[in-house]
């Protein structure tokens, strides 16, 4: 021990006094929460703050309370409180420094997480900004603060008191230190609810005594994620929960957290994760409503009385009370779930009856059988299913359930990656299956520009991506069967553009054959006593293209529709013309994918790959280029970006991405046309500064209005008549990447 305190002690660099007192204790406490690199870097941030210059004081709390601090959160925090300390500094707030360090550890234990953790250090860079004058009084009451409200409660009342008092700065230190009136006034206002904090042991025991489970709980608060709210759900981190619940249809906070609990626990014991792939969306929320009702059944026959509290919590839709106007799964699928749970649902639709019945049927049977789930809810779908379905209008009155979590744990993505940091672990899949064939990731978020604010809004779109499911490659012979006379012509193109020569690449430690001169040359170093050069070695390459690309197709809905005097679709017609594009890079060499995609509102924007940068031109590819179809709409930044991701860490000197589309960027959930097409011209730049080019092949022949707006000048060309888009695309990639 004591060796590894020297060493340790050689790493801090820092000479104030009363260090070794303390030291040989601090080390031996962070050896229990810590890895030798988190010990590193707390030992560099305590090196870091004893550099400001602020008193030996400061370092001696960093070393003493860190370790507590990463026990009650995680090792990334220490940077994170480093950077706050330093940002106080540089904002004239050094006093701050010590109140703000001494208060953390109790600041952590009352959050519980590292997330709300951050959450507290974003509030203390704000008001070290904007309210300089009551930084400190409020670092002197954030204990008692963080024991009357929700880490989201004391963000409402900070920013109050900042927006309130910043005209009278001198009144700010009296706000924060609750010596006034309006403080306690704005205090009780955001008083409300049960929170986590306050209950968490009893939910624990709750845990322990019911089920002799030991889950980690990570609360979550609803105030700092205003674009896309959080959700309760369990996966590999454990259960995941609001940190504050109010009272609802009389039922109390903490009933509403045992619900809940008791709900993620039946999916913990009795849910097995189904492969998503092999579902559709709406299938998904059929199958989720049997798999909540039957492990809730389960549950049920050991705790009866958990119905009676369920059920206080889960909303009674109202029969027919859904329009034609709006999509109305959402309501059928409630009132399936308040039959299945409430042996006295007022529901008389015989439909709903016998599924019910069937259910129950198999219930008794065998409970533990988790096919009911998905046999039901396909059956199910497939006898109330209507294309209302689709509309964009959704009914949601009535049916959330609100002790439900979101059942991303019950589904299995497959995920192609090398990366394990990649795998979203909230996605349920204990062991996942290397040897799929229809991959889906994890859905991507992506910021948008927004041109009213001038700004990004982050995290905006939701792009879900998979492998195109596959049809008969034989369609895709029969086109370029079709198109022989054309695919000679192009051969002979091809064959002027193949690269024709071998560049050679000398000095090289490892190659494909030995490099004589050089060879030679070091040979005679050697002899001479000197030290010789290693790089022995030659390799050869072809020398003429170093180009990369990916075919982005616009899948939207309006390439279902056949050109005037046409018997052909638009569809069919870029079918045909890929086809011709991708047998003609096939042969020049190139490296080339082929992607899809279309959009329904910024939280479903579907990307599909067709042909991946390894795969050759084959009866694979053919396949799922044969399954292309189009639906929805097309909000292109997103895609845009979202292919950029696959092109960037690409190798080649050229990268181009080739967009293919018959309109203007456009979604279901935008009024304004101008801001879609501004998203699109700001991905499009932030294509370019990462070194890719973007060109875009319009159908539109209104294009022109807009086109060279949001690709630039001479990026674009604009094919008047669609019938010719097999024989004018693969001419034009030849003539880009001449």
């Amino acid at each position: 021990m004591e060796i590894n305190s020297a060493l340790y002690r050689e790493q801090l660099r820092c000479s104030v006094s009363n260090i070794d007192d303390i030291f040989d204790e601090c080390i031996c406490e962070a050896q229990a929460v810590m890895t030798p690199q988190g010990i590193a870097t707390w030992l560099d941030a305590a090196s870091r703050v004893c550099a400001l210059g602020r008193g030996k004081e400061l370092v001696l709390i960093l070393l003493e309370e860190m370790p507590e601090i990463v026990r009650l959160t995680d090792e990334s925090i220490i940077e994170d409180v480093t950077d706050m300390s330093e940002t106080l500094s540089s904002l004239l707030q050094g006093p701050a420094i010590n109140p703000f360090l001494t208060t953390l550890p109790a600041v952590a234990r009352r959050l519980d997480d590292a997330e709300l953790l951050r959450e507290w250090l974003k509030m203390v860079t704000k008001m070290a900004e904007e309210a300089k004058e009551g930084l400190i009084p409020l670092l002197g009451k954030v204990v008692y603060l963080l024991n009357q409200l929700s880490i989201g409660g004391l963000k409402n009342w900070i920013q109050y008191g900042i927006k309130a008092y910043k005209e009278q700065p001198y009144r700010q230190g009296d706000f924060f230190s609750l010596q006034t009136a309006d403080a306690h006034a704005s205090l009780q206002r955001e008083r409300h609810g049960t929170l986590y904090i306050d209950h968490e042991r009893q939910l624990r025991l709750y845990l322990q005594a019911f089920w002799e489970l030991d889950i980690d709980f990570r609360p979550y608060s609803l105030a700092f994620d205003t674009i896309r709210k959080p959700m309760p759900h369990l996966d590999k981190l454990g259960f995941h929960l609001p940190d504050v619940y109010d009272d609802l249809a009389g039922v109390t906070g903490i009933e509403r957290y045992r619900a809940m609990v008791a709900h993620m626990v039946a999916h913990k014991l009795w849910s097995q994760p189904f492969l998503a792939d092999n579902f559709s969306s709406f299938q998904h929320l059929a199958i989720e409503t049997f798999e909540d009702a039957r492990v809730e059944g389960i549950l049920i026959k050991s705790y009866p009385g958990m119905r009676k509290l369920w059920l206080a919590l889960h909303p009674i839709p109202k029969a027919d009370e859904c329009t034609k106007e709006y999509a109305c799964i959402r309501h059928e699928l409630a009132m399936l779930s308040r039959a299945l749970l409430d042996p006295n649902h007022p529901y008389t639709s015989p439909l709903l009856l016998d599924f019910v019945e069937q259910f129950h049927t198999r219930m008794a049977i065998d409970p533990y059988d988790n096919k009911i789930s998905t046999d039901l809810g396909v059956k199910y779908l497939a006898k109330i299913y209507n294309h209302n379905f689709r509309k964009p209008n959704v009914w949601f009155k009535d049916t959330e359930v609100t002790y439900r979590d979101d059942n991303r744990y019950l589904w299995m993505f497959l995920e192609p990656t090398d990366d394990e940091d990649d795998f979203h672990s909230d996605h349920g899949a204990e062991d996942m299956p290397s040897d799929g064939e229809q991959d889906v990731l994890p859905p991507q978020h992506y910021q948008e520009w927004d041109y009213q604010v001038q700004n990004y809004r982050p995290d905006w779109a939701t792009v879900y991506e998979g492998i195109q499911s596959s049809n008969d490659p034989n369609i895709i012979d029969a086109l370029l069967e079709k198109n022989q006379l054309l695919t000679k012509r192009l051969k002979k193109v091809i064959d002027l553009l193949k690269p024709q020569q071998r560049k050679r690449i000398r000095y090289q430690e490892e190659g494909d054959e030995l490099d004589l001169d050089v060879l030679i040359r070091s040979m005679i170093e050697y002899k001479a006593g000197t030290i010789p050069d290693a790089r022995i070695y030659q390799s050869h390459i072809k020398d003429g293209r170093d180009i990369s690309v990916l075919l982005l197709l616009d899948l939207s809905e309006s390439i279902n529709e056949k050109p005037e005097g046409s018997d052909t679709t638009i569809l069919q017609l870029s079918q045909e013309a890929v086809s011709m594009l991708a047998w003609a890079v096939e042969a020049l060499g190139d490296p080339f994918a082929i992607a899809g995609f279309c959009s329904n509102t910024r939280h479903g924007v579907r990307y599909s790959h067709f042909k991946g940068f390894s795969e050759s031109w084959n009866t694979e590819v053919k396949s799922r280029l044969a399954a292309m179809e189009a639906n929805y709409s097309t909000r292109m930044g997103a895609a845009l970006r979202h292919a950029g991701r696959y092109l960037e860490p690409r190798k080649e000197e050229k990268k181009l991405l080739l967009l293919l589309t018959d309109g203007e960027p456009s979604d279901i959930d935008v009024q304004d046309e101008k801001y879609l097409k501004d998203d699109t011209h700001m991905a499009v730049s932030e294509l370019e500064r990462k070194g890719i080019t973007t060109y875009c092949i319009t159908l539109d022949k209104n294009a022109d209005e807009y086109v060279g707006d949001i690709f630039g000048a001479n990026r674009y060309a604009v094919i008047d008549k669609v019938e010719q888009l097999p024989e004018k695309l693969p001419k034009l990639f030849m003539a880009l990447t001449r």
